[in-house]
């Protein structure tokens, strides 16, 4: 993997940390390549159980390099092309549909503000652990952009359909104890705990019953678009599956023998 984008494995769970600690973490082309093909990587390896995402420095991400942004906007008017804004398709709709996609637990260690697809990256993730000194921030109607980065479909989720509008058309930077009363952080550390804290909990998930966190994740995105009948449909599918696998014959015997379970993952 780029600089950009750090990259390992170890005991089941990958660590990805986006490495642009002078820029904030913004987002230019290779820290995006990068990203989005760790999260892949990730994704497909059978040793990974769980990942946590994460960032050097003292922000999360802020979003796009606008810096780098500017400079290709003038490109494209010089060359009459709209190549810039292409990035959405390219870059940003894959990395987020790997994280909600992926059949593994996401946890992102939010270690400062988090803006605009910053914050997007935040929201995909299954579970945010987020220090006391971070801030959120959509930040798009502010450079006169609408959201991407799945905000408009994870936020509306986690706060309410008019909460989220009211963060969107008014971007202001939400400290973090009020995003943790919203709900868009799981579990707030005091900043100096948080890269412990965030991987703990990853850690706890990579050795945790791996199927039934898919078909949690499965589950909860059908439900978010699909009937209650349809809903109960999809449950009694994942639920049979779940009942028939490994790991649930381990939990029960484990139970029973007051012991902890020791899952495998099938």
């Amino acid at each position: 993997m780029a600089d950009t984008v750090l990259y390992e494995v170890s005991d089941g769970l990958a660590t990805i940390t986006i490495n642009r600690p002078e820029a904030m973490n913004a987002m230019n082309t290779e820290a995006k390549e990068a990203l989005r093909d760790a999260l892949r990587a990730a994704g497909d390896d059978t040793a990974v159980r769980a990942v946590l995402l994460t960032a050097t420095g003292r922000a999360f991400c802020v979003g796009q390099d606008l810096k780098e942004h500017v400079s290709s906007l003038a490109a494209d008017r010089e060359a009459g092309t709209g190549r810039t804004m292409t990035t959405v398709r390219e870059h940003y709709n894959p990395i987020v549909r790997t994280i909600t996609g992926m059949p593994k637990p996401v946890v992102a260690g939010v270690n400062g503000v988090a803006a605009g697809a910053g914050f997007g990256l935040a929201l995909a993730a299954d579970y945010r652990v987020v220090a006391d000194t971070a801030a959120f921030n959509t930040s798009f109607a502010g450079v006169a952009l609408t959201a991407d980065s799945g905000v408009s479909w994870t936020l509306p989720r986690v706060v309410g359909p008019g909460r989220a509008a009211d963060l969107l058309f008014f971007p202001r930077s939400i400290p973090a104890r009020e995003a943790y009363e919203l709900g868009i952080a799981n579990k707030l550390v005091p900043a100096g705990e948080l890269a412990a804290e965030a991987a703990a909990v990853a850690r706890a998930l990579a050795a945790g019953p791996t199927l039934a966190y898919a078909a949690l994740k499965e589950s909860l995105a059908y439900g978010a678009g699909h009937t209650l009948d349809e809903a109960l449909e999809k449950e009694d599918e994942l639920q049979t599956r779940a009942g028939a696998s490994q790991d649930h014959a381990i939990a029960v015997e484990a139970f029973l023998a007051k012991e902890k379970p020791r899952y495998v993952g099938r």
